[in-house]
């Protein structure tokens, strides 16, 4: 008998990545997506038999109910993603990202295992030179942030979760995203030729979407062993500043120029060191480096043009 999975928000920039993968191995996959970005990421998945989708909303407990009977497993991926994005609509922020968790997990048996994604800007600003563990208190300073580590506590205290708090997600997807970090700074240097830097000096830690799909997989394949436990997901050499991001993409672009601003403020305020060895420790460990991506996002920029491949 098939093991059944639904993945909420599966047609999104990791859903979309990570859904085929999930198919690939055998996995009957229901999706539950609003395509609020009038995305067409999964049609290759339809031809798949095992493939099922519902056009609907995640914080609706009565679209929720007959989707969460019988799966073995839950992915809720459905969130505003990103610091900008919530600031602007921060009561959906709140709705989708932490109250529609507590909606599922008010749903769902304690048979059921439930793997959900958590940013790693939780952790705010960290000390120099200390790396985040999973030990580490949370200390949000962005909505999106705070949402999120709501949503984690919630998702740990139904028990029966592994929670996987992310580093800063880059490369290809068929959902593509150019707001992110990486995939922003790789998208001037290709377009513009160059950036304005504010605060070039603030660290955060970053993973590529493909292992980011491998880290869920790796869950599901281990579980008993890891789950009620949260796991950094990141890219253990890589732990950049703004600056650094920017040498490492020059590297690929030798005609990208960088200026470092003396004034002005990023809105995204984190900054922050992150080990990933907790992780590391179960047997997962990134195949794709930072360079892969740069290089992926390279190719992919000559395809796309910046409009509607961001959530802001």
């Amino acid at each position: 008998m098939s093991i059944k999975v639904l993945v909420t928000g599966g047609a999104g920039y990791l859903g979309s990545t990570l859904v085929p993968l999930l198919l690939e191995k055998g996995y009957e996959v229901t999706v539950l997506d609003s395509f609020m970005f009038q995305q067409n990421s999964l049609m290759e998945c339809c031809a798949n038999p095992k493939f099922s989708v519902v056009n609907g909303d995640t914080r609706d407990p009565e679209v929720l109910k007959p989707l969460v009977e019988g799966k073995d497993y839950i992915i809720p991926l459905a969130a505003l993603v990103g610091a900008p994005l919530c600031k602007r609509d921060a009561i959906g922020a709140e709705t989708v990202n932490r109250d529609a968790i507590k909606t599922l997990t008010e749903l769902m048996s304690k048979e059921q295992r439930l793997l959900i994604p958590i940013t790693n800007s939780g952790y705010g600003v960290g000390e120099e030179g200390v790396y985040c563990t999973e030990e580490t208190p949370l200390r949000p300073i962005s909505h999106y942030g705070r949402v999120k580590v709501e949503a984690e506590e919630i998702a740990m205290a139904f028990g029966n979760t592994i929670s996987f708090r992310l580093a800063t997600v880059f490369g290809m997807s068929p959902r593509m995203r150019m707001d992110l970090l990486v995939n922003d700074f790789t998208y001037r240097a290709v377009k513009d030729r160059f950036i304005v830097i504010f605060e070039g000096h603030f660290k955060r830690n970053y993973i590529h979407v493909r292992d980011v799909a491998r880290a869920f997989l790796h869950g599901m394949e281990n579980f008993d062993s890891m789950k009620n436990e949260a796991y950094n997901v990141g890219l253990s050499d890589a732990n950049l500043s703004k600056l650094e991001l920017c040498a490492r993409i020059k590297e690929h672009v030798p005609s990208f120029t960088v200026l470092e601003a003396p004034l002005g403020e990023d809105p995204d305020k984190r900054d922050y060191i992150v080990s990933n060895e907790k992780i590391e420790k179960t047997g997962f460990k990134p195949i794709h480096s930072l360079d892969d991506g740069i290089q992926e996002l390279i190719k992919g920029y000559t395809i796309l043009t910046n409009s509607k491949y961001a959530n802001v």
